[in-house]
């Protein structure tokens, strides 16, 4: 069963179509307000849930890299179905997967948000122990108390399945094989103070993407969570001002 508040989201607008992708353990209704943000501005916005997300921790582990992808895969046949013209934006491991998607789809532009393509020294990724012996073992995760966010933006995972890791890792691996691919105009939005993406990762995507037009956006005051921290406002509004010159 899917949490409550926690379903994917569209909100219907003009033949300009915005689908957005959550990150790994998130869940739809931490994009929600830049949903809203969008939809305001006159686009259809489609905000999807991937596989496993937003139900139970039990499901996650089930769940693969290529399920996630097949969630925006399908996010992306169904917002095709009411707009012309669609552009992809994802946050954290949902900007890997947006990556993915503008690599084998026809979209108009690309926007990432604190997508890792080198995870932060802080989350200790080298002490992961080898596939085999994650299955079945799961480590614990804070609570979140942010505020001015939808409430069940704060409902995510309690614990994480360590197997699931090696799959997000997996999504990680092919994204950036993929990026020489994607061609379309990109937009790479990322905070200075990130401790779970690396900086660095926002600079990798610029110099690896096969896009001639392309942008990296620092968020001076923003850590990991563009679409729900303090300067979020400026993250919609960086967003906004790509799409409408994007998609015009």
């Amino acid at each position: 069963m899917i949490l409550a508040g926690a379903e994917p989201f569209f909100m219907p607008g003009g033949k300009r179509g915005v689908l957005l992708v959550h990150g790994f353990t998130g869940l739809p209704a931490e994009l929600l307000l830049m949903g809203r943000d969008l939809n305001a501005r006159g686009y259809s916005v489609l905000g999807v849930r991937l596989a496993g997300h937003a139900t139970r921790a039990e499901d996650l582990a089930c769940t693969t890299g290529e399920d996630w992808l097949d969630s925006v895969r399908d996010g992306y046949a169904l917002l095709s179905g009411a707009c012309g013209r669609i552009a992809v934006c994802g946050h954290s491991m949902g900007g890997l997967l947006a990556l993915l998607l503008a690599a084998e789809k026809r979209v108009t532009s690309v926007i990432s948000m604190a997508a890792p393509i080198y995870i932060a020294a802080e989350q200790r990724i080298g002490e992961l122990p080898p596939r085999a012996a994650c299955i079945g073992r799961y480590v614990p995760k804070a609570r979140r108390k942010l505020k001015g966010v939808p409430e069940a933006a704060n409902q995510t995972y309690r614990r994480m399945p360590l197997v699931s890791v090696h799959e997000m890792l997996g999504v990680l691996a092919r994204a950036k094989a993929a990026l020489p691919a994607v061609t379309v105009p990109a937009l790479i939005l990322h905070g200075i103070h990130d401790r779970t993406a690396d900086a660095g990762s926002a600079l990798y995507i610029r110099d690896h993407i096969g896009s001639a037009e392309k942008s990296v956006f620092w968020l001076h005051r923003s850590g990991h969570l563009l679409p729900m921290n303090g300067e979020r406002d400026l993250v919609f509004e960086q967003a906004a001002a790509f799409l409408d010159h994007t998609m015009k």
